[in-house]
């Protein structure tokens, strides 16, 4: 039994948990926004764990484990979908606070473009499962921001928070992966690694938290800042 992965999960979300109640980011006011975007999109992402488990494509070290499981997942992994999100979303009020709205000038064919080639991209690496997952995944979301939420993929506040959040995943995953606390099956994955971080892994950060942010959008835009 180990408190490894536990305490990651508390790390990640200890910073944002203590801002909630300031009111220059007003971030309590949007957690009725952020349990929607979690109950929708943790739901999603947790179906896809539970069934590349089952089929081997990734496991978790038992060794940096607390041992206690939930659908067959451990329990610091399901904690894994709330604090994340809770945390980033946290980063993107940050953000919008922070900053001005301002947007790129780009044609819709850029983003169309994007989709066709990561849509045939995982189709072509069809037989490595988490990366054409994780492909995939990115084409969904833009077909869906293109469809739902055009503003927001031509945000700069929206680019500039992907940045940010790419630094504590940097930290994360490398501790993640590089202990490991979670075990890639090579036959899924490219094999290129960027430190100890499986290339797919910046795929799937990238459609996760785009995903949480377009539901809490969806959700936040009834709410009064």
């Amino acid at each position: 039994m180990s408190l490894t992965y536990l305490l990651l999960n508390l790390f990640i979300i200890v910073v944002p948990l203590w801002y909630t109640p300031d009111k220059r980011t007003a971030y309590y006011r949007r957690l009725p926004a952020l349990g929607f975007s979690i109950a929708v999109v943790s739901t999603c992402y947790l179906v896809w764990d539970i069934a590349v488990t089952s089929r081997g494509e990734w496991s978790f070290n038992s060794k940096y484990l607390t041992g206690v499981q939930i659908f067959n997942l451990p329990v610091e992994e399901i904690l894994f979908f709330i604090t994340v999100p809770y945390s980033c979303l946290f980063i993107y009020e940050v953000v919008l606070y922070r900053t001005k709205p301002n947007s790129f000038k780009l044609p819709n064919i850029v983003f169309i473009a994007s989709i066709a080639l990561l849509l045939a991209a995982g189709v072509v690496f069809s037989h490595q499962g988490y990366t054409a997952k994780a492909l995939v995944s990115c084409g969904f979301f833009l077909i869906a921001a293109l469809l739902f939420d055009r503003p927001l993929i031509k945000s700069r506040q929206y680019w500039a928070w992907l940045a940010i959040c790419y630094i504590p995943f940097l930290i994360i995953n490398s501790i993640l992966t590089a202990l490991p606390v979670v075990e890639y099956n090579r036959a899924a994955i490219w094999g290129p690694r960027f430190g100890t971080i499986p290339l797919e892994d910046f795929f799937y950060n990238y459609a996760m938290l785009s995903f949480y942010l377009l539901f809490y959008r969806f959700r936040a835009k009834e709410i009064p800042r």
